[in-house]
Formats: C-alpha cells, sequence, structure tokens
C-alpha cells in the first residue's frame, strides 16, 4: 500500500502527464455512471446522497467522474421537478497520494459547477478526500447511494501470500506462460480474498439499491497466462532483465520480484459477486484499449514511448523501492522498455481488455 501510487507533480514522468489512457477508460464507462445515476434518483428519491470515487488519484483525471455525477444529479433533479439533493462526495485513495494537487483544483470545480448547474452550490455539495485502502471499511454503514472506482481494482492489496520471499517465478515480475501453477494459484487466491473482502465492505457502506460502477484491467480468456493479461509485464521484465545482463540489476531481485497485480476474467468476477452474496449484476462488459492510447494523431513519439511513459507514472516507485535503482538507470531502463514495445508494435497493435462491471445493492 505503501509503494502503490501514481508519480506526483507535473513532470514529464509524472501520472498527471501521462493518463490520457486512463481516461479513456473513465470515458467508456460515463454513460453506464449516468444510468446508475439516474436510477437512484428515480428509484431512491434521496435527500441527502453520498457517493464516493475509490481510487482517484490525482491529475486531470481525478475530479472528472465526480463533476459528471454532480452534473447528471442536477439535471435530472431538475427533470424530475425535485430539489437537488444535497451531496457528499468523497475522493478516495492510498494515504501517499496526491491529494494536494487534486484539493488545489477544488475551487476550479465549484466555479464550473456554479456556472453550468443551476441547483449546485458550496452550501449543499461537499468534497472531501477520504485516504484508506479500500481493502476494508472506509465510510459509515449505509451512507453511500454510489461509489465509482476506475483503473485501480487490478491492483492488489498486497504480494500474494506465500510469494513474497520466494523465487518461484524467475525472471518474471507477474504471471506468464512459464510460471509454476502454484504462482498463478497464488495470485488468484489473493484476487478472491481481496476482491471479496472489497465486496463486504461496500455492502456495509452502501444502502439498499445503490449502485456501485467499477472499471478496471482483466481478460477475457480464463488462461491468466494470456498476452491480453500479462504482456506489459512480460515486456517490462525483458527490459529488466536487459539491465541484468549489462551489471545494472540483480538478477535475485528480479526473481523475487511480484507485481501486487492480477487481471481477472469476467467469469471470476461474476462469482465472486455472487459468493458474497450483496449485490446484483446489472450488467457486465468488456471492451479493448490500445496500449498507446489508439490516439497517435499529431504526436511525435513513437508507440512504444507513450507505453513506456504511461507505464513508468504507474510503476515507478514500485520498481525504485524494489531494485534501488538511480534516476539514470531508471532512465536507461524505460528507454528499453519503449524499444521492446515498439518492436511489438511494428508486428501487431497491442491491447489492453478492461471489465466495466455495474451492481446492485440487494435489499
Amino acid at each position: 500500500m505503501q509503494v502503490i501510487h501514481m508519480n506526483k507533480g507535473e513532470g514529464e514522468t509524472s501520472y498527471a502527464k501521462n493518463s490520457l489512457l486512463q481516461k479513456k477508460i473513465i470515458s467508456v464507462g460515463i454513460s453506464m455512471v449516468d444510468a446508475a445515476i439516474t436510477n437512484i434518483l428515480w428509484e431512491i428519491q434521496p435527500t441527502s446522497m453520498g457517493v464516493a470515487d475509490l481510487g482517484c488519484s490525482s491529475g486531470p483525471n481525478s475530479l472528472t467522474v465526480i463533476s459528471q455525477i454532480i452534473h447528471v444529479v442536477d439535471t435530472v433533479s431538475h427533470q424530475m421537478g425535485r430539489p437537488v439533493p444535497e451531496l457528499r462526495v468523497f475522493l478516495n485513495d492510498l494515504l501517499d497520494n496526491d491529494f494536494n494537487s487534486v484539493f488545489q483544483s477544488l475551487p476550479q470545480l465549484y466555479k464550473q459547477l456554479s456556472n453550468d448547474c443551476s441547483g449546485i452550490n458550496e452550501g449543499n455539495c461537499y468534497i472531501c478526500g477520504s485516504p484508506g485502502s479500500f481493502y476494508g471499511r472506509l465510510f459509515p454503514s449505509q451512507s453511500l447511494h454510489f461509489v465509482h472506482s476506475s483503473s485501480s481494482l487490478h491492483w492488489l492489496s498486497q504480494v500474494p501470500s506465500g510469494l513474497e520471499a520466494t523465487h518461484l517465478n524467475k525472471e518474471k515480475l507477474y504471471i506468464s506462460k512459464s510460471s509454476p501453477a502454484s504462482v498463478v494459484e497464488a495470485y488468484q487466491q489473493q484476487f478472491q480474498k481481496d476482491f471479496s473482502l472489497f465486496l463486504r465492505s461496500r455492502a456495509h457502506e452502501m444502502v439498499v439499491k445503490g449502485r456501485m460502477v467499477l472499471s478496471f484491467l482483466g481478460r477475457r480468456s480464463p488462461d491468466p497466462s494470456v498476452d491480453e493479461a500479462c504482456y506489459h509485464w512480460e515486456l517490462l521484465a525483458r527490459a529488466l532483465m536487459s539491465l541484468a545482463l549489462d551489471g545494472l540489476v540483480e538478477k535475485e531481485s528480479i526473481d523475487s520480484f511480484n507485481a501486487p497485480y492480477y487481471a481477472p476474467s469476467q467469469e471470476e468476477v461474476e462469482h465472486e459477486v455472487e459468493k458474497e452474496g450483496s449485490f446484483v449484476i446489472h450488467s457486465v462488459e468488456a471492451f479493448e484499449i490500445a496500449w498507446d492510447d489508439g490516439d497517435s494523431s499529431g504526436l511525435k513519439e513513437s508507440s512504444g514511448t507513450r507505453v513506456a511513459k504511461t507505464i513508468r507514472a504507474v510503476v515507478e516507485l514500485m520498481i525504485e523501492n524494489h531494485f534501488h535503482l538511480h534516476a539514470e538507470t531508471m532512465d536507461v531502463l524505460f528507454r528499453r522498455y519503449a524499444k521492446i514495445v515498439d518492436d511489438c508494435f511494428s508486428e501487431t497493435r497491442l491491447h489492453y481488455t478492461n471489465l466495466l462491471i455495474y451492481l446492485v445493492k440487494k435489499g
């Protein structure tokens, strides 16, 4: 939990400058968010409405969903001929998230809302930070009507139990086609434990008929080692191995690294929801998104360079914490990663699979 946060600030390797991919993922799920908010307003008709964005991060995407939700609440309330409910909006991420930059963006958001939304003002819309892990309770019982999370739930609460101090997955950072069955099972069990805890925690915090829209990296295949789920880690492992050959990284440190990440299948997600039992699955969608965010128009950088910047903004602290790389070596690592990705893009277009799930809290 202390090493999973995006690169802070506004520099060239910051998350703020390298999060277009995550922005596109958010945009795909916006229509589902709009539908969920509309259903809440018509079915529950709250006078005070609790909303949480889990894994809000920082940078230009941190307030995108919240802004959209508030606009929808204002519009639909007027269509219904009802007062806009009091809005209690919670922005959640881990303790080391750059909350200061998020809070500095709030005055501009409030100004925008006052211009766009006739029913919204600082007297009925309260936005605050709620730091902590979403793998556990964060909010009072039955205080939330809507929960959103994007590009966060593929991160596990920890390295899978049993892999912390082992070298079972040699020369790899995550599940691969050469990983022993015990490694795959450890990842699956950690996902099951974490996701069930996430659901159980939200079930306590949400009102009956509350809605939840979750978006995270996953896979279509039942095989956890398929490229759609693993290949970005596979190529990063190759780049690290090239550093090891040059004596810049200890090979043993690569063997001992296990990413706290898991890309589940749609079936795994549905199974955990049904097993936990607090939510009804309204819908589940899987969609592809290009590694290089699918938009190269007007950009002079190669696909590999853009992919490397996106990945670096997300995993640099994790890599730095484990491998203790100097800044110059980190630059070398991601230049090599970019070259490897470019070589792959010359043969085929690389895609992630993202899962989008809409849940309704049972009565």
